[in-house]
């Protein structure tokens, strides 16, 4: 096993590969310009932590002035959980008696000396998680209550009911529990963050406000208020925070900046955020013939995920170095002057969120990638919690 502890203090170039590594500068100006922006438009921060899955990463970003953060699974708020992350909303839909009951099992925390004040809140769009939920709660954790957002579907063609009248039967059911608020609705649309023009997603979501509108008009007809809409990501948050409908956004993947993001048509009002998580990588072998010239290095996809594209290689290289699929653990590189064996070669990945959960550790430095040191190891807490 290698002694991850003794990089801590040492020069980048201590760092084995292949190895996930934050440059702690660029994701702390990340951080920061996020939560100005935030603070800026008067809208609550409430990021996805299943984008780094770190409870020491979800409380830094709590320390900066989000109010908490997002998971997609019951098991992901339990590991933050279990390491002090205290507000969690599950932005997801939960329905099975077995979640519902670990859900209401983490509300349970609350007991004891050393209990953690725990804020929890779910998604649901339909009657039956609902009861299960309530269920659930009044036999494990009887006399608490979680936060409900009624998720409607706003393009994403997921999860979700209908925008408009749908909503109000589970409304009035949330209201027959008292282990149950209505917190709000959920109106996150995922596919409009990835469309590369920034005209198309302004004009994506305007069609999401307008959905948002007919729920909250359908509700309060029938005699409810709408505490909160929550949603937005990287890709299209300023129209949701500027929309004067949206009290809340979700984004998370600004926080490290993958290749997939980067490649969007930025939009002028959008705060500009750098990349921070790479895939430190090796030159093992190199090859040179008559038809062909590689330079192959030890990060394949076990070492990043590819469903949003192949790394791209960091500009700091000043390279025209492509990177090519050289399966679970090898990359092959391809281009001019290319790297020796032993050279380092820095890897910006496709999509973060599972790049981080193929790791256990993500390695952070201070000074850059070049120059810097390793500051600390970072614990990717919830990886491979899918349940």
């Amino acid at each position: 096993m290698l002694d991850l502890a003794s990089w801590v203090g040492q020069s980048v170039k201590a760092i084995d590969t292949p190895a996930l590594v934050i440059d702690l500068d660029a994701m702390e100006r990340n951080l920061s310009r996020m939560q100005a922006y935030a603070n800026a438009q008067g809208v609550k921060l409430r990021p996805h932590a299943k984008m780094h899955k770190s409870a020491e990463l979800s409380q830094l970003q709590m320390q900066a002035g989000a109010v908490g953060v997002c998971v997609q699974k019951v098991s992901e708020a339990a590991a933050l959980a279990e390491q002090g992350v205290d507000d969690i909303y599950i932005s997801n839909v939960v329905t099975s008696l077995s979640k519902c009951e670990h859900l209401a099992q983490i509300l349970r925390r609350r007991e004891g000396q050393n209990a953690l004040k725990m804020r929890l809140a779910v998604a649901a769009d339909s009657l039956q998680g609902i009861r299960t939920l309530a269920q659930a709660l009044t036999r494990i954790a009887p006399g608490e209550a979680v936060n409900v957002f009624v998720e409607i579907d706003v393009g994403q063609a997921r999860c979700g009911i209908e925008p408009g009248v749908a909503a109000v039967p589970l409304v009035q059911e949330i209201s027959r529990h008292s282990s149950l608020r209505f917190a709000g609705l959920q109106a996150y649309h995922g596919r409009a963050q990835h469309l590369r023009s920034a005209v198309e997603r302004r004009e994506a979501i305007a069609q999401v406000i307008g959905k948002v509108l007919a729920t909250k008009s359908a509700l309060q007809g029938a005699g409810f208020d709408v505490p909160l809409v929550t949603g937005a990501g990287t890709g299209s948050f300023i129209h949701e925070a500027t929309s004067g409908v949206y009290g809340e956004l979700q984004a998370g993947s600004y926080l490290f900046m993958d290749a997939d993001y980067a490649s969007n048509e930025q939009d002028a009002s959008m705060p500009r955020f750098e990349h921070a998580l790479f895939v430190k990588s090796q030159v093992i072998s190199r090859h040179t013939t008559s038809s062909d010239d590689r330079s192959i290095v030890d990060a394949g996809h076990k070492s990043h995920a590819i469903d949003s594209g192949l790394p791209k290689i960091w500009a700091g290289h000043k390279a025209d170095w492509q990177f090519f699929n050289g399966g679970d653990e090898h990359g092959i590189l391809r281009g001019s002057a290319l790297p020796s064996i032993g050279d380092v070669v820095w890897l910006i990945p496709g999509h973060c969120d599972p790049t981080v959960n193929l790791h256990d550790v993500m390695v952070g430095v201070r000074g850059g990638l070049l120059s810097g040191h390793v500051e600390r190891i970072i614990e990717v807490t919830s990886r491979g919690c899918l349940a």
